[in-house]
């Protein structure tokens, strides 16, 4: 600290979702006194993490693991459910195969290896795990199987681990403050030693020993959007909170922080048409549609676009946003037939839909707005007669059903629509959150240009560069939040306590 300044806390936490109350706890179990800011107000605390559906991508070799997890599970449960395996093989490879082979090895060695050990503290933190069912597995002749490596989730959703969360801290005392917005770092050569915040207008510091920066990408920000993703990048919805604007990652850069990781990268996916600018608690993440590897999608030219059933939703849903961003009017329609309607995730459902359904396939495409309709009727037609029905159909796994002859291939799932009645919705990009950040450390440290560590400044969440190319495999945000969370955590607690790396 410069002087004799006594400081507020041992350790400052910037952020109040997932990743800064991982740290937060993880930091008191140190010992250290924790202060959170919040910049949002107490009812829409939480930051993305309350817009999710809450699933975590987790290793584990046998369903011992599992209960380990989640020793609620029922007998019935047990039997009635393939569970399957997902190891830590499969993890690396996953992480790798989606982005490219352009992760940092070490994040991904720390992501992969702390998935399940992480789970197993959050529990021990009051967290509750249960088996993500309704958007994970099918039942097929009486029996759920789970697929896509991903198979456990928070009970009561993104809004449920948030409760939990914020119970513990409260719980371990941890204090929290609502509406401030850490402004700026305060920072010299010794390092980092608090944050200016924002409070109900006025400004006053809030010194530290150590500082966590949890508080999100820049995904809110629509400048820094079209600066950093491109063109049209500024017309996207956002899915989650309106206050993640890059502040986090703009006070490490003015301390001299290196940029790190895939700035015009993103997870960006099909979010309804008519969907608020922001995300609405209220609908959480209904508003996106997943269940595109069951239909085909066209654009405004009446035209498919991409592969709808090139892999899993769970590898294709944070990419294919950007191909929705790219169309035509920045919009498509979802088509599907009534043979696969029971199937349809449960957002489909919901109230708040940009829906149309007709006898007719004819009737259809008229009710497509801003569709060239011919042309949609014709390509639904070749679509349908391009499809190998040799092949059987089976949601639960790459059935290799595919299409033949197509200039844009479906390579599984794929279904002649041809059963009335006929349905369907209108999407267009929402993004979730950036992939560009802060380079740090094994141990949670933000690096600055020169390749060293900044004494006393730790960061973790989506902020942290370096992780996700591309793409992403789904439920890996989650729990990189949480993994990199408990990291920072700990580090800035040990450093606060003269324990650490200095």
């Amino acid at each position: 600290m410069p002087g004799n300044l006594t400081p507020a806390c041992d350790v400052l936490i910037v952020g109040a979702g997932n990743a800064a109350l991982c740290a937060a706890l993880a930091a008191r179990e140190q010992g250290a006194r924790v202060i959170v800011l919040e910049r949002a107000p107490e009812g829409e605390r939480g930051g993305n993490t309350a817009f999710t559906a809450g699933g975590f991508r987790v290793a584990y070799n046998n369903l011992d693991q599992l209960i380990d997890l989640m020793p609620d599970l029922s007998d019935e449960e047990k039997r009635n459910t393939d569970f399957g395996t997902y190891t830590e093989d499969q993890y690396f490879e996953d992480v790798g195969r989606v982005t490219e082979y352009r992760s940092n090895p070490d994040l991904v060695e720390l992501l992969v290896r702390g998935s399940h050990p992480t789970l197993l503290w959050m529990r021990s933190k009051g967290v509750r795990w249960v088996p993500m069912y309704g958007r994970q597995a099918f039942k097929v002749e009486g029996r759920f199987k789970f697929w896509g490596g991903l198979t456990v989730e928070a009970w009561g959703g993104g809004r449920g681990l948030i409760d939990a969360l914020h119970e513990a801290a409260r719980r371990e005392k941890v204090e929290v403050r609502y509406g401030a917005r850490a402004v700026a770092l305060l920072a010299d050569d010794a390092g980092v030693h608090g944050a200016r915040v924002r409070v109900d207008g006025k400004t006053m510091e809030v010194t530290a020993r150590a500082v966590v920066l949890a508080s999100g990408g820049f995904e809110a920000n629509a400048e820094w959007r079209a600066r950093y993703l491109g063109p049209n990048w500024d017309l996207a919805r956002v899915r989650g909170t309106r206050f993640n604007t890059g502040d986090g990652i703009r006070m490490a850069l003015d301390a001299g922080a290196m940029p790190y990781g895939h700035w015009s990268g993103c997870h960006a996916v099909g979010w309804d048409r008519n969907a608020p600018e922001f995300g609405d608690l209220a609908v959480g993440d209904g508003f996106q549609k997943h269940s595109y590897p069951l239909g085909i999608m066209l654009n405004a030219r009446g035209c498919r676009f991409v592969d709808e059933g090139a892999d899993f939703r769970n590898y294709t849903y944070a990419k294919y946003g950007r191909a929705i961003l790219e169309q035509p009017g920045q919009f498509a329609w979802q088509i599907f037939d009534q043979k696969i309607a029971h199937l349809l995730r449960d957002e489909y459902r919901i109230r708040q839909v940009t829906k149309v359904t007709a006898e007719t396939l004819e009737e259809l495409v008229r009710k497509l707005d801003d569709v060239d309709a011919g042309a949609a009727l014709a390509e639904i037609g070749a679509f349908n007669r391009a499809v190998d029905r040799t092949i059987p159909f089976d949601p639960n796994v790459k059935d290799g059903r595919c299409t033949r002859g197509l200039t844009v291939p479906k390579s599984n799932w794929a279904n002649p629509i041809d059963q009335s009645p006929f349905m369907a919705f209108a999407v267009t990009c929402g993004i979730t959150f950036t992939f560009g950040g802060l380079k740090i450390t094994r141990q949670g440290e933000v690096v600055d240009t020169e390749g060293n560590p900044i004494a006393g400044l730790y960061a973790a969440g989506e902020l942290v560069g370096g992780l996700f190319y591309f793409n992403y495999a789904g439920g890996s945000g989650l729990m990189a939040g949480a993994v990199f969370g408990k990291l920072a955590g700990t580090g800035a607690a040990l450093y606060a306590a003269g324990r650490g790396a200095r």
